[in-house]
């Protein structure tokens, strides 16, 4: 498919794979529209647009989570509320949400981080009673399931990312899904300099963003999305074997998948019980002595310098947030991850912790 976007793909059919893939992603999730993007990033910017999200507007979202879920609402004047996220599976908490509504929210993102899924029906209840857009931000967890329902299914339009990292990656990219007929078109303005389909060559109507995708891009993604169960069982195998392999140290917690739940595990997330003292900073200093990589867990948002003076506000209303990241870390996860590297990171966390 690649070969043939290289070949081919550029003057008669210089979209055949976007369209091809943005076709197929949506109906593999039962929605009726896709649109890729270049980034996931770009794909939340071009959502809250078309939902008319502006100045003075408050959109909650989940304190721990990368800063791409909230930026976004930055970039369009108003203002991410950060809310709490729930014990077990790490994601948006239904009770945080509802103490942090006010008459200025107009939507909520939840984010079923690392593949994890939320207690969506809550949350949709919640989107509902207050007459609020809820927005799905999948980028990491395609695959998913919640009560058989795939994640990227839920709320007025989900997000995808294709970034290096994730279980189809292109380098970069992203995907927007919706069923809104109108609110997709208006996407579709938005994505491509404010012109018109069918409209007149260089005729603009609206100055707007360049958000095109390349075919490329999604030659490689499609491709991929056609190994997509293969990719997921290899993700999943491997947190099982992580699992298993430490399942004789206690207190050591990692991806939740309760009853309803089926989980793609993008990345193994390990968080440290209490009683082992480890923190997430110490852990990878020891990993690093001993030549093992690890990567964070998602800092809070509301501690970062990107967002200054938040921390004494939100620490206090977040204590979860700020008492798991502190002791959790992420694991190698990647899909070429030999049996004796995931061995050599188990003895690694064996060591660090003294067992």
């Amino acid at each position: 498919m690649v070969e043939d976007a290289m070949r081919n793909g550029w003057y008669e059919n210089p979209y055949h794979y976007v369209e091809t893939f943005q076709k197929e992603l949506a109906r593999y999730h039962d929605r009726k529209f896709g649109i890729m993007t270049p980034n996931c990033t770009t794909a939340i910017h071009l959502l809250l647009t078309a939902l008319g999200i502006k100045d003075g507007d408050e959109v909650i979202v989940p304190d721990c989570t990368w800063i791409a879920t909230a930026a976004p609402i930055t970039y369009l004047r108003a203002k991410p509320v950060f809310c709490d996220i729930d014990p077990v599976n790490w994601c948006l908490d239904p009770e945080s949400v509802k103490k942090s509504i006010t008459p200025r929210t107009k939507a909520i993102i939840v984010v079923d981080l690392f593949g994890n899924m939320p207690l969506m029906d809550e949350l949709i209840a919640i989107a509902d009673q207050y007459k609020l857009h809820l927005i799905e931000d999948s980028a990491e967890a395609l695959g998913s399931k919640y009560k058989g329902v795939r994640a990227g299914k839920f709320g007025v339009g989900s997000v995808f990312s294709f970034h290096r990292t994730k279980t189809i990656a292109t380098g970069e990219g992203g995907m927007l899904l919706l069923d809104d007929e109108k609110l997709y078109e208006r996407c579709m303005f938005l994505r491509d300099h404010g012109r018109k389909p069918g409209g007149a060559m260089y005729y603009n109507y609206e100055v707007t963003y360049k958000y095109m995708p390349f075919n490329l891009q999604a030659a490689l993604g499609y491709a991929q999305f056609l190994r997509l169960d293969e990719l997921v069982n290899m993700k999943r195998a491997i947190w099982l074997k992580y699992k298993e392999r430490l399942a004789d140290i206690g207190d050591l917690e990692f991806n939740a998948e309760p009853e309803g739940v089926f989980n793609s595990v993008w990345i193994t997330a390990l968080v440290f019980g209490k009683s082992h003292k480890m923190d997430k900073s110490n852990a990878m200093v020891s990993f690093e002595k001993i030549g093992l990589p690890s990567r964070p867990f998602f800092y809070p948002l509301s501690s970062l310098p990107a967002y200054p003076g938040l921390e004494p506000v939100y620490r206090p209303r977040n204590p979860r947030s700020y008492d798991i990241s502190a002791r959790g870390i992420n694991l190698p996860g990647a899909l070429n991850l030999t049996d004796d590297q995931i061995g050599a990171i188990c003895d690694g966390i064996r060591k660090i912790l003294g067992r």
